[in-house]
């Protein structure tokens, strides 16, 4: 019986990959929710248990593609491919609309342009003091260091190095949980009380599942506005990441 579901596994590898993917969402989301209370959001335990599963992929297989150089869920390796990946991305910007978006005014065009510029500058100075001195590294983790979705994007685009990607995605994900962890404790103390606060927050931090947790723990009714320009974040550091920013830093470096 086993074999037969291995050759199953194997035969509809995409459609096995959104099985186990959908699985382990399933089960991110009952761990939030009985074990966080929803302060700790399911996407950001998801990837947390996503990357759990790379590392034992790779240890297991002894290859560098994670859980996909398992022969019985190579399927994951199509799903998160850069097509798919793209195309989600591409399908939440063409959610927002833009009439929405200029509610927030030229604090909202500040908050993302601050948030963005600020993100890659440490990341890129965090990558430098680290020992990563060439431009494609130094612009990937200050992608990463925007949201761990831009990290990866941009160094796809720049050709950098796996490693570099792995720790791109983690920094990611680490300021995500950070930000979904502090913003209900920290909402007070800054006015994160209204949707206009709500527009510039989701400007600053960027990381879309992170602001939507954080949101969600302080009022459930401010989500939609800090992922709103959370969204705008993501795009515009995938379009600045691997062009501007990229030239920047390899100007100065």
């Amino acid at each position: 019986m086993i074999e037969q579901l291995r050759q199953i596994l194997i035969s509809y590898s995409l459609v096995s990959a959104f099985a186990v993917i959908g699985v382990l969402v399933a089960v991110s989301y009952l761990i939030s929710h009985k074990l966080t209370r929803g302060r700790l959001h399911g996407s950001a335990i998801a990837l947390f248990l996503g990357l759990v599963l790379a590392y034992v992929g790779g240890a297991l297989s002894g290859g560098d593609k994670g859980l996909a150089d398992l022969p019985d869920f190579a399927g994951v390796g199509i799903m998160g491919g850069a097509m798919l990946r793209d195309l989600a991305i591409v399908s939440t910007a063409f959610g927002v609309r833009m009439d929405e978006f200029r509610k927030a005014g030229i604090q909202g065009v500040a908050a993302l342009l601050i948030g963005l510029g600020v993100s890659f500058f440490i990341g890129a100075c965090v990558a430098y003091a680290f020992g990563y001195r060439d431009a494609v590294s130094m612009t990937t983790l200050g992608a990463g260091a925007a949201t761990f979705i831009v990290g990866p994007v941009t160094g796809s685009a720049l050709g950098a190095s796996s490693e570099v990607l792995a720790l791109s995605v983690a920094a990611g994900l680490v300021k995500s949980i950070l930000v979904m962890i502090a913003t209900p404790f920290v909402a007070k103390s800054i006015g994160l009380n209204n949707p206009r606060s709500a527009l510039i927050f989701g400007g600053l931090m960027g990381t879309t599942s992170g602001v939507a947790g954080g949101l969600a723990a302080t009022d459930p009714a401010l989500v939609p506005y800090g992922a709103l320009t959370a969204t705008f974040y993501t795009g515009l550091g995938c379009l600045l990441g691997p062009s501007l920013v990229f030239f920047i830093i390899k100007s100065l470096v």
